[in-house]
């Protein structure tokens, strides 16, 4: 990763998980990836995918813990990631047990 795609994951480090410092974020991979594949937009995730490529969104995706995407977003990306067709069901978004 050169020196500006490491300075333009910073920046949306700092967009997407703003109660953290851009330090902290980085350190969580997963958690930023996660939160940029739920709430991003369109440039940000296309600029996110052409940096990281794929496997990092699959790895997201399959770790993701509870909360972490909204039903919109959980249908998105399976079927964006070629996890699933349309004729097949979705695993269950995670949810949080007690």
């Amino acid at each position: 990763m050169t020196s500006q795609q490491l300075d333009q994951i910073r920046h949306l480090a700092s967009r997407y998980i703003w109660w953290h410092s851009p330090e902290e974020v980085m350190s969580q991979p997963d958690r930023l990836i996660a939160q940029i594949m739920n709430l991003g937009d369109y440039a940000d995730v296309q600029y996110m995918v052409n940096v990281i490529g794929t496997d990092p969104l699959l790895k997201a995706l399959s770790s993701a813990q509870a909360g972490q995407f909204n039903s919109r977003s959980w249908h998105y990306w399976h079927y964006r990631l070629g996890l699933r067709s349309s004729k097949e069901s979705l695993p269950a978004l995670p949810k949080r047990t007690f």
